[in-house]
């Protein structure tokens, strides 16, 4: 039976094109890449929403929390055997006013509702990927310097040893994804192309140190 793995993030994820409102191809998304390193003894499911915090609806942009979500998506897509959590991006913006540390405590609500989901017998590993650094050049976006106010390029630099620690505290794998990644200078919060395929193959080598052959 095929490995599966989940991949729940946010607009990174989904593959949104830095400037344009548009998708990168499957091809070039980060996750259509891990699918074709990987092969075809895994299957990777795309779950990227733009706009989607850890645990936070937004009021202005009528967004839900990643964490509304959570408990259904897993029901729908198990069994499973990863769930690779990469979401942060969107909690720095001002109207949240949540703190790095705050952030990454967040991410404890999702182990919360992995004891309790219908897995359907399977219990899957979980790696937490802290987000790419958002770049300063967002404030040159006008639509992107309003919503993340003035520093969010400095706070996203805290996001990483915090992420780590809850993955540590939870036995979770962890991968920084600021090591591989960068943002595209056209927003300065979605990662280019370049970025994508490095961060797909540092996530494969993870995937392949959790299940080694």
């Amino acid at each position: 039976m095929k490995r599966r793995i989940l991949c729940y993030g946010d607009s990174n994820t989904w593959g949104q094109e830095p400037g344009p409102k548009d998708r990168y191809p499957e091809e070039v998304r980060w996750t259509g890449i891990l699918q074709q390193l990987l092969g075809t003894g895994y299957t990777v499911i795309e779950e990227g929403y733009n706009g989607r915090t850890t645990v936070w609806d937004d009021p202005v942009e009528g967004r839900l929390s990643g964490l509304t979500y959570f408990l259904p998506c897993l029901e729908s897509q198990s069994p499973l055997d990863v769930i690779i959590i990469g979401l942060g991006v969107n909690d720095l913006k001002p109207r949240f006013s949540a703190s790095a540390g705050t952030i990454a405590a967040s991410l404890e609500k999702y182990f919360d509702v992995l004891k309790y989901a219908p897995l359907h017998g399977s219990d899957p590993k979980v790696l937490i990927v802290s987000p790419a650094l958002v770049s300063p050049a967002y404030k040159n976006n006008h639509f992107f310097r309003e919503i993340f106010g003035e520093d969010a390029d400095e706070r996203s630099k805290l996001l990483a040893p915090e992420y780590q620690a809850v993955a540590e505290k939870f036995g979770a794998a962890f991968l920084d994804a600021a090591q591989y990644a960068e943002a595209d200078p056209a927003d300065g919060i979605h990662m280019d192309v370049p970025s994508h395929r490095r961060l797909a193959e540092a996530i494969a080598e993870k995937i392949r140190e959790m299940f080694p052959e």
